[in-house]
């Protein structure tokens, strides 16, 4: 940890509001987007990343500098997106089904933004069928998942992210893996689907 570092966290423990903004300001950014990753919704990933922001600053004199702070913020940004998908439950919509509103269906429309060329569209099909398998997983694994495959942690920042055993990471991303890989060959046996 730097220096500069160490000094803003103790100067936050203070009650430092500049310090604390200084501090997390190269943060923001990637705290968002696993937020977002893990949410799929940038609303609530913008409110759920700003709450863990909050709780990173009620509890910073509670950091004992045992591990990097970076790993501490990520950890509490988890932890707070977890429990919001707890207390609402969210389900995810498949773009094929409809949204059922009291005053009847509304049919989902995306615009098409890519190439027309063959290639583009099996990349993004592919793409496509990668994200809502990785929708399917159950919590632990998805976010396991996410934050490794995705967002490029190594073993061991997830296992201070989720705080559980390096073995226990390794556990549930293999186990994701091979439920993703089920997953995958089910949909793409369902709608007659194959990756050249």
């Amino acid at each position: 940890m730097a220096d500069n570092e160490r000094k803003l966290i103790k100067k936050c423990a203070k009650g430092d509001l500049d310090a604390f903004e200084d501090l997390i300001s190269k943060y923001e950014k990637k705290a968002y987007n696993i937020a977002l990753k893990i949410l799929k919704n940038p609303e609530d990933a913008m409110d759920i990343s700003q709450e863990a922001f909050i709780k990173v600053y009620k509890s910073i004199k509670k950091f004992k500098f045992q591990s990097s702070f970076s790993t501490w913020l990520y950890r509490i940004v988890t932890n707070t997106c977890m429990d919001f998908l707890r207390k609402n439950k969210l389900q995810v919509y498949s773009l094929d089904n409809p949204i059922k509103t009291d005053d009847g269906e509304i049919e989902r429309e995306v615009k098409d933004n890519s190439n027309s060329t063959e290639e583009m569209y099996e990349k993004k099909m592919t793409k496509e069928l990668v994200h809502q398998s990785i929708d399917k997983l159950d919590e632990i694994h998805r976010v396991a998942i996410i934050l490794r495959d995705i967002e490029g942690f190594s073993y061991q920042e997830i296992s201070e992210i989720l705080g559980c055993t390096m073995g226990t990471v390794k556990s549930r991303i293999s186990r994701a893996r091979s439920s993703l890989k089920e997953i995958i060959l089910e949909e793409m046996e369902q709608n007659d689907i194959s990756i050249v």
